[in-house]
C-alpha cells in the first residue's frame, strides 16, 4: 500500500449524513471529479487558493494533506449527493492559529440549498468535537450568495482585507466574518 493510500486507510472521521447529502472524507479516486468541478472560472474565481487551469494533479497534491489528519481544525469533507456523487467540499483549516471555514460547490449545484445544508452539518460537527469558542470565514466582496450562507448561521462581519485570488491573479477585497459558539448554539435549526 502506498503512503497516500495508507493515509486514507487511517481515517477515523465518520461521514456526516443530512437529509439530501453525505459529507465524506476524500479518496484518491475523487481527484478527477474535483478537478473537473474546480477547473471553472466561475468557481475558482470565488476562491483564494485555486489556480487556473486546475488539474487532476493539483487535486491529487491537495488530497493527502486533508486526509493525513484527524484534527477537527484541519478537516475536509466532500459534499456528495446520491444522484451526482461529489458536488463540492466543505471543511476547516488553520490560519494564524485560528480555524477558518471554507467551502465551494460546482456551478451546476448552485441555488439548491446544498451549501446551507452542508455548512450546517460541518459546523455542528466542529462545535460538537472541539472546545473552540469561534470560527472565522469570509468571502470576496462580490460573492453575496456565499455571504448569505454565513449570515444564516450567525456569522458577522469582522473586517475587510485584501486577499490574493490565484484564479484572478490579483488582490481582491475580502469580507472577513466570524461566528461564535454562543451565536451558533443560539440558533433554532428545528424550524
Amino acid at each position: 500500500m502506498s503512503t497516500a493510500e495508507n493515509l486514507f486507510a487511517n481515517d477515523t472521521q465518520p461521514p456526516i449524513e443530512t437529509a439530501r447529502l453525505v459529507l465524506r472524507r476524500p479518496e484518491l479516486a475523487d481527484a478527477p471529479r474535483l478537478a473537473d468541478l474546480l477547473n471553472n472560472f466561475n468557481v475558482a474565481g470565488n476562491l483564494a487558493r485555486v489556480r487556473l487551469p486546475f488539474t487532476e494533479a493539483d487535486t491529487a497534491a491537495w488530497l493527502p494533506l486533508k486526509v493525513a489528519t484527524n484534527d477537527p481544525h484541519e478537516m475536509a469533507w466532500l459534499i456528495t449527493t446520491e444522484a451526482d456523487g461529489v458536488i463540492g467540499t466543505v471543511g476547516f483549516h488553520r490560519d494564524g492559529g485560528e480555524t477558518v471555514l471554507g467551502y465551494w460547490l460546482g456551478e451546476p449545484y448552485w441555488g439548491h440549498g446544498y451549501m446551507t445544508e452542508a455548512v450546517r452539518a460541518a459546523l455542528h460537527r466542529f462545535f460538537g468535537t472541539t472546545s473552540a469558542q469561534s470560527i472565522r470565514s469570509g468571502v470576496f466582496h462580490f460573492n453575496m450568495a456565499s455571504l448569505a450562507v454565513q449570515y444564516k448561521f450567525g456569522f458577522v462581519e469582522s473586517g475587510r482585507s485584501e486577499v490574493f485570488c490565484l484564479a484572478r491573479g490579483v488582490n481582491v477585497e475580502h469580507i472577513d466574518t466570524e461566528l461564535t459558539r454562543e451565536d451558533f448554539e443560539s440558533l433554532d435549526f428545528q424550524g
